[in-house]
C-alpha cells in the first residue's frame, strides 16, 4: 500500500476537489484528512454549519461542522471561502473545542469577509418554517438556519457579511432594520408574537467578532496569492451531490452548490482551478432527513447496515435511512460533477450480509429508466431495479492492501466501477486513518489512481 506521501494527486495544475456523490455523509472528511499531507491549504467551498465530517486520529474522534478537515493538520493553512455561509456564535464555540484539545487555529484560519452571516433569527426562520409546514411536507432540514440565510443572500435585502462586522455602529443599525422586517414576517406568516431583541442580537454576533477578527481577510485575494506562488489546494465539498440546490432530489435539498462546479465561486478562484474530483461513496447508500430514497430498506437488512455502520448524523445525531448502493444516482452524480475517481467508504461494514444488493435501474410508472427523474414526486414512485452480488464473511479491516480484500468483495467494487463509469482507488474499511486502502486490484485494474506516484 502506497503511504499518505504519495497521495496526492497528479492532475495539470496540483489542486483537487474532494465531493460527496450521495445525500451527504459519504465519509469527506477522512479522505480530505489523508490528503492534507500533500497539500498546503484546504479550503471549504459551501454549506455551514449543517455540515458534519468526522476524522478518527490516533484513536480521538473530531466532529467539525464549519471548520475545514485541514485544522487539523498544523502545517496546513484553511481556509471558509465566501460560498460559505459563517454562524459566527458557532464557529467560536467549534474553535474552543479544538484548542481545548490542544489544536489551535490561530495564523492557519482565514475567514472571508465577503461570506454571509447565519444570525440567529434565521435559525428561528428555520424552526417556524419547518414546524409550520405538514408533516408529509417538512424537508427534514438541521434547523442551522441555513436555508433562511442563504435565501436573505440571494434576497440581497437583509444579507449580512463577514465584512459588515468591521463597522460595529453600522452593523448595529442593520440588525435592527432587518429584525424589524423579520418579526413582521413571522407575526404574519407563522402568528410568533415574542419579541427579537435586535440589541442583544447584534451583541452576541459581534462579541463572535471580536474573536474571530484575527482571523478574517480578503479569503479569494489569499487563495489567488497562494495559486500564484504554486501552492497546491484541496478544496472541502460539503453535503452531497444528490443535495444540490439545482441538481439534487429538489425540494429536499440543501441550498447550495455542493459538487465541484461550486469551487470557482464558492471559494473564490477561476473556474477549472480543480481539474481533478475525487468522489466519495459509500459501499451502500444513506439519507438523513426527507425526500425520495429509491434504494431504501425499510427492513431488517436496513437496520442491520445501519447498526453495523453506526449511522447516526454527526450533526443532528438523527438515524440515517440505509439503503443498498444506488448506481443509478452515483452515475448521475459522477457525470454532473466531471468525477475522476471514487473512494468507496464502509467497505466492513457490509460483512456478513449473504448477499449485496446494487441498484442498476429504476421503474417509473411500468418504465425502466437509468436516470434521475427531475420530478420529485416521480422519484418518490420510482421503484430500484436491483442485481445481487455474493456478500463476504471475512472482515476486510485488517487488510493492507487492496489485493488482499475477499474475493467478493474485490468483485463487488469492479461491479460498483463499471456501472458508475469511473475507477475505485481508495477503499475503506475502518474509521482510522491506517484503515485506508490505495491503488488498483487485479480485478479493478483500469484507469490512473490519485495513489500513483508522480
Amino acid at each position: 500500500m502506497l503511504g499518505v506521501e504519495g497521495m496526492a494527486s497528479r492532475g495539470p495544475n496540483g489542486h483537487t476537489c474532494v465531493v460527496g456523490l450521495g445525500w451527504g455523509d459519504e465519509g469527506k472528511g477522512k479522505i480530505v484528512d489523508l490528503l492534507c499531507p500533500d497539500y498546503d491549504v484546504v479550503v471549504r467551498f459551501n454549506g455551514g454549519a449543517n455540515a458534519g465530517h468526522t476524522v478518527c486520529v490516533d484513536g480521538e474522534k473530531y466532529a467539525l461542522h464549519l471548520l475545514p478537515t485541514g485544522t487539523l493538520h498544523t502545517h496546513i493553512q484553511s481556509v471558509i471561502g465566501p460560498g460559505v455561509v459563517v454562524d459566527p456564535i458557532a464557529l467560536v464555540t467549534e474553535i474552543d473545542a479544538m484548542a481545548a484539545r490542544g489544536l489551535s487555529v490561530e495564523g492557519r484560519l482565514h475567514i472571508s469577509d465577503r461570506a454571509h452571516l447565519v444570525m440567529p433569527y434565521h435559525q428561528l426562520e428555520d424552526r417556524l418554517g419547518e414546524s409550520a409546514a405538514p408533516a408529509d411536507e417538512q424537508i427534514g432540514t438541521t434547523v442551522r438556519g441555513i436555508g433562511p440565510c442563504y435565501a436573505d443572500k440571494m434576497r440581497r435585502t437583509a444579507g449580512l457579511r463577514v465584512c459588515d462586522l468591521f463597522d460595529a455602529a453600522r452593523f448595529r443599525e442593520r440588525v435592527a432594520e432587518i429584525v424589524r422586517y423579520k418579526s413582521a414576517v413571522f407575526k404574519a406568516a407563522y402568528d410568533y408574537r415574542d419579541e427579537l431583541d435586535a440589541g442583544a442580537i447584534a451583541a452576541d454576533v459581534l462579541a463572535a467578532a471580536d474573536r474571530l477578527q484575527p482571523l478574517l481577510r480578503d479569503a479569494t485575494q489569499f487563495l489567488q496569492d497562494q495559486m500564484a506562488d504554486g501552492r497546491r489546494l484541496l478544496f472541502e465539498g460539503a453535503n452531497g451531490a444528490m443535495l444540490d440546490i439545482d441538481h439534487g432530489t429538489y425540494p429536499y435539498v440543501t441550498s447550495s452548490t455542493t459538487t465541484a462546479a461550486g469551487v470557482a465561486s464558492g471559494a473564490g478562484v477561476p473556474p477549472g482551478s480543480a481539474r481533478h474530483v475525487l468522489g466519495v461513496v459509500k459501499a451502500y447508500s444513506t439519507r438523513v432527513g426527507r425526500g425520495p430514497f429509491v434504494t431504501e430498506l425499510n427492513s431488517e437488512t436496513g437496520d442491520a447496515i445501519r447498526k453495523a455502520g453506526n449511522e447516526y448524523g454527526t450533526t443532528t445525531g438523527r438515524p440515517r435511512r440505509c439503503g443498498w448502493f444506488d448506481a443509478v444516482a452515483t452515475r448521475y452524480a459522477v457525470r454532473l460533477g466531471g468525477v475522476t475517481e471514487l473512494a468507496v467508504m464502509h467497505l466492513d461494514t457490509l460483512t456478513g450480509f449473504r448477499t449485496i444488493g446494487v441498484c442498476t435501474g429504476y421503474r417509473v410508472d411500468g418504465r425502466t429508466v437509468t436516470t434521475i427523474p427531475p420530478d420529485c414526486d416521480a422519484l418518490a414512485r420510482a421503484e430500484p431495479v436491483i442485481e445481487f452480488a455474493d456478500g463476504w464473511d471475512s472482515n476486510p479491516a485488517g487488510a493492507t492492501t487492496v489485493d488482499e480484500l475477499p474475493d467478493p468483495a474485490r468483485r463487488y467494487l469492479a461491479r460498483v466501477e463499471e456501472l458508475v463509469g469511473v475507477p475505485v482507488t481508495i477503499v475503506s474499511v475502518g474509521p482510522q486513518r491506517h484503515q485506508t486502502l490505495f491503488g488498483r486490484t487485479q480485478v479493478c485494474d483500469r484507469g490512473r489512481s490519485v495513489a500513483a506516484p508522480a
